[in-house]
């Protein structure tokens, strides 16, 4: 946090935090990010810390029981963006690609001693190899995604989702358009449409919570 800033010297700033994981995500598959180990002691007796010196320093927090940090920046970063604000989600999150727009990039933070990566439109469609920024979110439903527990199709992985994606536009025309498939991908893209729909909507970053982008509170002193 404390590098971002002295790099980036940004207008505003806000911090988003899980409370309680996404009641939604769980509710529509029970089995969403199940794999995950169990928060490390350290980190939980850590975050009341963390939360004591953003106060300190006068940054807001966000958070909202039953919503992801991800639905929450998201939200925030599309109401930015309409405000005529320029926003950086700082994140090494992958997911986070499919909210990238004209005015909206992701900051990754630096790694071993390289500089951070920053992705706008260009960049992300060059990662992921394909044409829309929001075919990322086709993708992850595609092939899943495994630190999340999201499924996907069998036998779909990343290079098959983006040459499927490169002739037919979306899951739900790969989906419309099985007939043209052939062999064992046919039959498990019909047999596994359900399972990719639920993917694609697990995987998508909800920008309509209940929450409101606020310049002046986010203001940095």
């Amino acid at each position: 946090l404390l590098d971002v800033i002295r790099r980036e010297k940004p207008d505003h700033l806000a911090v988003a935090f899980d409370k309680g994981g996404s009641s939604a995500r769980v509710d529509a598959f029970p089995e969403y990010k199940a794999n995950r180990q169990e928060t490390p002691e350290a980190i939980k007796i850590a975050v009341p810390y963390i939360h004591k010196i953003l106060e300190a320093m006068n940054i807001p927090i966000i958070e909202v029981a039953g919503i992801e940090a991800d639905d929450l920046i998201g939200t925030l970063s599309v109401q930015a963006d309409k405000a005529g604000y320029k926003t950086f989600m700082v994140t090494p999150d992958k997911d986070y690609a499919q909210l990238v727009s004209k005015n909206i990039f992701m900051w990754k933070p630096p790694k071993r001693g390289n500089p951070p990566e920053i992705l706008g439109e260009d960049e992300v469609k060059e990662k992921w190899q394909i044409e829309k920024v929001e075919q990322v979110i086709d993708v992850l439903g595609l092939q899943g995604d495994s630190a999340d527990n999201i499924p996907g199709i069998p036998g779909i992985g990343a290079k098959t989702a983006v040459k499927l994606l490169a002739q037919f536009g979306s899951v739900e025309n790969i989906i419309a358009s099985s007939e043209e498939l052939k062999g064992k991908q046919k039959e498990n893209v019909e047999n596994f449409a359900e399972q990719g729909m639920l993917s694609k909507q697990l995987a998508t970053i909800n920008v309509n919570v209940p929450i409101q982008f606020d310049a002046e509170k986010y203001k940095i002193d």
